[in-house]
């Protein structure tokens, strides 16, 4: 079974980076409008959204969000990091099918409390810049390696 390590606090250096790429799936944005209680018709309903500004469904500008924390929780810093605080600023919307590329660059230390700051980026695959925004966490100091957690089994009706 695969392996999840973290970076811990004393590892990371400034200008340090990470990568974490997520198809936009449509179960993801039904899960999401679940689990958020986010039912915008923009996200669910094709008809409705046909007549937006964006002529298709779109995707949760949170599950672009989640998809950060999710870059943050297993790669870099990774498993034991604490989420501290998050900007977003939506540039493009996401749309089932698109894949979406998180890059993080750690941009700034703090040794007080183990505060690492990250400058956050996420790509769909044309290359094009959806999402961007600055993340702050509490980095762990214990080294990590743990096996990797199967997602949850969930069921859609």
């Amino acid at each position: 079974m695969p392996k999840l390590a973290n970076v811990t606090y004393d590892e990371i250096t400034v200008g340090q980076t990470a990568s974490y790429s997520r198809l936009v799936e449509e179960r993801d944005i039904a899960l999401f409008a679940a689990v958020s209680g986010d039912v915008n018709p923009v996200h669910l309903d094709a008809d409705f959204a046909a007549g937006t500004v964006f002529g298709e469904r779109i995707a949760h500008g949170m599950l672009t969000g989640a998809f950060i924390s999710a870059a943050l929780a297993m790669e870099l810093p990774g498993p034991g990091t604490i989420y501290l605080g998050q900007s977003l600023r939506f540039r493009l919307p996401v749309k089932i099918g698109d894949t979406l590329t998180v890059t993080l660059e750690v941009t700034d230390k703090q040794d007080r409390r183990n505060i690492v700051t990250l400058d956050c980026r996420a790509h769909n695959q044309a290359g094009k810049l959806v999402a961007t925004g600055t993340a702050e966490v509490m980095a762990p100091a214990q080294k990590m390696s743990i096996e990797r957690p199967q997602p949850p089994r969930v069921r859609i009706d």
